[in-house]
């Protein structure tokens, strides 16, 4: 991992992927953030429509950070989320956007 949160490039695997995609909160939540582009926790939860608590959720964004589908920066008290979007396109070309492009 090249910060401790986040694994690199090259140690991206597919199952990883395709197991944090696997679950529907999961799936949207990766969704809905990519229509926002960079979204803060609790927002990200309310536009996802996400009805869970807020230790579920978190749980679910620590699986997709570890399986390398969100980037997670930290500011002050909150957390900002983005996709890794160059580094899953680099790593798997096209994964994302076909993943994207199929209704939850």
């Amino acid at each position: 991992m090249t910060d401790g949160m986040h694994p690199d490039t090259s140690e991206l695997r597919l199952a990883k992927v395709l197991a944090a995609l696997g679950d529907e909160g999961r799936l949207t939540t990766v969704q809905a953030l990519a229509r926002l582009g960079e979204s803060d926790c609790t927002r990200l939860q309310a536009d996802a429509g996400l009805t869970m608590s807020r230790s579920t959720f978190s749980h679910h964004q620590k699986v997709l950070r570890e399986a390398g589908i969100l980037h997670a920066r930290v500011q002050g008290s909150q957390r900002f989320l983005t996709l890794r979007r160059d580094d899953l396109n680099a790593r798997f070309p096209g994964l994302l956007d076909a993943i994207l492009a199929t209704p939850a």
